[in-house]
């Protein structure tokens, strides 16, 4: 398998409150909600750095497509980070996921690498850790 992931799909309770976290709150970019025309497959789409694309897909859609349970989400399963060029960057990042309606599990603070990242929760469940680390650059817009 070659190293490309191109699309990351979150399952969500509330599709339109799930958009409004992420477009209105974090200022993701989307068209919206589309395929609504389809049974099960209404999603939406985010445009991330480098062409990878954030999917918003409703948990029960994607129970359906897989023929698996829904379950409840377990937050240390997985996390998504969000790296940032600067320590400022992740203050200004998670003040607005706190004002967009995040929980904030762990404010920013210094790394034991020498970093600084902190945590928040989307509507969903989520992890989110947003870091600077002084070791990677962040991905071009």
């Amino acid at each position: 398998m070659k190293p490309r992931i191109s699309v990351i799909t979150l399952g969500v309770d509330d599709l339109e409150r799930s958009l409004v976290f992420y477009r209105d709150g974090l200022g993701l970019p989307t068209a919206g909600i589309v395929g609504r025309e389809f049974a099960h497959g209404a999603v939406a789409f985010f445009d991330l750095a480098g062409g990878v694309k954030l999917a918003l897909w409703a948990r029960a859609d994607i129970a359906h497509d897989t023929g698996l349970p829904v379950s409840r989400v377990s937050p240390t399963a997985c996390t998504i980070g969000h790296n940032v060029a600067s320590r400022a960057e992740v203050d200004e990042v998670m003040a607005a996921a706190a004002r967009a309606g995040a929980t904030i599990l762990k404010p920013a603070r210094e790394t034991f690498y020498g970093g600084y990242a902190g945590y928040f929760g989307d509507p969903d469940g989520h992890l989110w850790e947003v870091v600077w680390n002084p070791d990677l650059i962040p991905v071009a817009d």
